[in-house]
């Protein structure tokens, strides 16, 4: 983790800061599983889903701590997806051609930390409670949630993941249930 956390700092990447995400997620995870139930996870779930719709599309704070967190801090807490246009990538391309070694500004999505470990916390408690099947469930309706909003938002705008997320794991839930009761 030392070694994980120098690369993190010093030796910035977006490969290197995504993959100590992943690892530190789930040690949250193992934390916080074994005092939820379903009742208190879920009701997490909307409180936490509302905050966010509030603390992106109301008052801003989300986006001012990011920028705080990337710019002063050098460090943010959460996954840093890359993303090219296609006028970026034909630049790239005819770069590549020419030696070219000139600077391109890619656009990059971030995903808080938030956003994936409360649907990590979900699917443990799921499966703590009621098993894997389930549990798959709440992965596959936090991949559906997080995917329609990738695809359906528009660039550089901002919005909250959990309440998309949440609806995904909710609307998963709803669907094992009435399948495992059919």
């Amino acid at each position: 983790s030392l070694i994980f956390g120098y690369l993190k700092i010093y030796k910035r990447g977006i490969l290197t800061h995504n993959l100590t995400e992943i690892l530190i997620y789930p040690g949250i995870a193992a934390v916080f599983v074994p005092l939820l139930n379903i009742y208190s996870i879920l009701a997490l779930l909307v409180i936490i889903s509302v905050y966010d719709a509030w603390a992106v599309w109301k008052s801003g704070i989300m986006q001012k701590m990011a920028k705080y967190q990337m710019n002063t801090l050098n460090v943010f807490s959460g996954f840093l997806i890359p993303y090219i246009s296609k006028k970026v990538r034909a630049r790239i391309k005819a770069m590549k051609s020419s030696k070219s070694k000139k600077k391109i500004k890619v656009n990059v999505a971030i995903l808080g930390g938030g956003d994936i470990v409360f649907p990590i916390i979900t699917a443990g408690v799921i499966m703590k409670g009621f098993g894997l099947i389930p549990a798959i469930f709440v992965i596959l309706g936090a991949t559906l949630g997080l995917s329609y909003l990738f695809f359906f938002a528009e660039k550089k705008k901002f919005y909250p993941a959990m309440p998309f997320i949440t609806t995904g794991i909710l609307l998963c839930l709803g669907i094992y249930w009435l399948i495992g009761f059919i």
